[in-house]
């Protein structure tokens, strides 16, 4: 990306500089990102969301309580307006570790694990804001209503009404959906979770994981809800990455993630009916995404990562969790 090919989105994060009284005439650097408009200054880092959410306000709230071992920037500014909102913050040292992993050495991976497991330990005791708003979390589920899944009933609902989608399989779904349930239960929390963990949202300077960033989706939840898009990540990685990383980005690169998470980490997986859990927390997860991004086609004619398809195998028993050697007690 660069001013000449996007001339908008370069517009929009020097009018964000602007706003918080930086100079807006620094040289621009755009940043890989899976959701947002991201920017580096020399000295500052500019996200713009383009989704009319405000995502980025929720995390201007959360960021100055998070706890200084997540490593997490102070932020400088955050402002504009629905559907362009921007968050401006202090930059760290490090790159997204999803562009050192390709070539980084066993031992350099085995250390960088161990670091975000602690980081990850850290933030899973870390008390939610009390003024943190409400989100439309990308795993459907809620702590505070009546049942934990009533967000999900209602899109699976709006689900059998789209075309291209089978209703006998959305039927099985809820099924399952309810037989998942009591895994759940209660499925209330204080503390908070990341919400999407993935290797573009920790920086990495060559040595020592310096940050966790990108908390929009962070929400209070039971811990291992981040196993999901963690674990999603580990198994699919290419669908993790910038467009610019995806041909060097390789499934084997992250096979052994899982387990040596789970030797820094073990009680983010001693839980009951975990592999119930996690299968749940991805039902919810593709049922939102088929809900906001519909089926142009037939499932038979689409990418087999679209979110049809990842139900599908959910229900057949193939789907990427079922994938991980559950031997090795990672699920």
């Amino acid at each position: 990306m660069n001013e000449r090919r996007n001339p908008m989105a370069m517009a929009r994060a020097r009018h964000a500089l602007l706003q918080a009284g930086l100079d807006s005439t620094v040289p621009l650097e755009p940043a890989s990102s899976v959701t947002n408009e991201v920017w580096l200054t020399p000295t500052h880092v500019v996200r713009v969301n383009r989704r009319p959410n405000q995502r980025l306000r929720r995390e201007a709230i959360l960021g100055p309580s998070l706890p200084s071992e997540i490593g997490y920037p102070m932020v400088v500014a955050y402002g504009g307006r629905m559907g362009a909102d921007y968050l401006v913050l202090k930059r760290i040292p490090g790159k997204p570790l999803a562009q050192w992993w390709p070539t980084m050495s066993q031992d350099q991976r085995r250390s960088a694990i161990s670091q975000v497991a602690a980081k990850m330990k850290r933030l899973h005791q870390t008390p939610g804001p009390a003024d943190l708003p409400v989100i439309d979390a990308p795993q459907m589920l809620r702590g505070e209503t009546l049942s934990p899944v009533m967000s999900l009933l209602v899109a699976l609902d709006q689900a059998r009404s789209l075309a291209h989608v089978d209703r006998g399989l959305i039927d099985d779904v809820e099924r399952m959906v309810y037989e998942l349930t009591p895994a759940i239960e209660p499925f209330n929390s204080d503390f908070l979770v990341h919400g999407d963990l993935t290797f573009e949202n920790i920086l990495w300077d060559g040595e020592t994981i310096t940050a966790i960033l990108d908390f929009e989706w962070s929400r209070t939840s039971p811990a291992d809800v981040d196993l999901d898009v963690f674990l999603r990540m580990c198994c699919l990685p290419h669908l993790h990455v910038g467009d610019d990383l995806v041909d060097v980005t390789r499934p084997e690169d992250y096979a052994e993630i899982p387990w040596w998470l789970r030797e820094d980490y073990p009680e983010l997986f001693d839980v009951p009916r975990q592999f119930d859990r996690l299968r749940l927390y991805s039902i919810a997860y593709d049922i939102r995404d088929l809900t906001m991004f519909p089926p142009p086609a037939p499932a038979h004619q689409l990418n087999e990562h679209h979110s049809l398809n990842r139900l599908r195998r959910a229900i057949v028993g193939n789907s990427h969790l079922d994938r991980l050697d559950t031997s090795a007690g990672i699920v």
